[in-house]
C-alpha cells in the first residue's frame, strides 16, 4: 500500500498539496505515482515567476518506464522549484513527500482547496483504480 500522509491533500492527477505558513503551496507527486512510473531518472520543473492556470501541465518525470506530465493543481505564480530534482531525479522516488517535492506556487485563490481529497478519499480513490 503507497504511504498517504494524512496532513496533505491531494488531487485525481496523482499530485499532493501543502499548505505554508505564508500561503504558498508545496506540491509534488504522491508515493503512489512515483512507485507507478517506477525509477526516475529526469524531473523537469517548472521556472519560478512562471503563472500557470489550473490543470496546465507546468513540469515533466521521465522513467525508465514512461514520461509523465506533472499538472498544475490550482492557478497561481511559482515561487519556487525544486532545483535539487535537476541532479537527483530520484530524490522523488525515496523521499516523495520530503526532499522530492517539485515546486511551491502561490494561489490566485486559496479556497480551491477546499476541493481537494484528504487522505482518506485520495486511499480510497487509489484502492478503486487497483480494483
Amino acid at each position: 500500500m503507497s504511504e498517504v500522509p494524512a496532513q496533505l491533500l491531494y488531487t485525481e492527477e496523482h499530485e499532493w498539496l501543502r499548505l505554508e505558513d505564508d500561503g504558498d503551496v508545496t506540491v509534488g507527486i504522491t508515493d503512489h505515482a512515483q512507485a507507478a512510473l517506477g525509477e526516475l531518472v529526469f524531473v523537469e520543473v517548472p521556472e519560478s515567476g512562471n503563472d500557470y492556470d489550473t490543470g496546465d501541465a507546468c513540469a515533466v518525470v521521465e522513467s525508465v518506464k514512461a514520461a509523465s506530465d506533472v499538472y498544475c493543481p490550482l492557478a497561481g505564480s511559482i515561487t519556487e522549484a525544486n532545483e535539487a530534482l535537476a541532479d537527483e531525479p530520484e530524490l522523488v522516488n525515496g523521499s516523495p513527500y520530503d526532499d522530492g517535492w517539485v515546486f511551491r506556487i502561490r494561489p490566485a485563490d486559496a479556497t480551491v482547496l477546499d476541493g481537494m481529497m484528504d487522505a482518506e478519499a485520495y486511499e480510497r480513490f487509489i484502492a478503486e483504480l487497483e480494483d
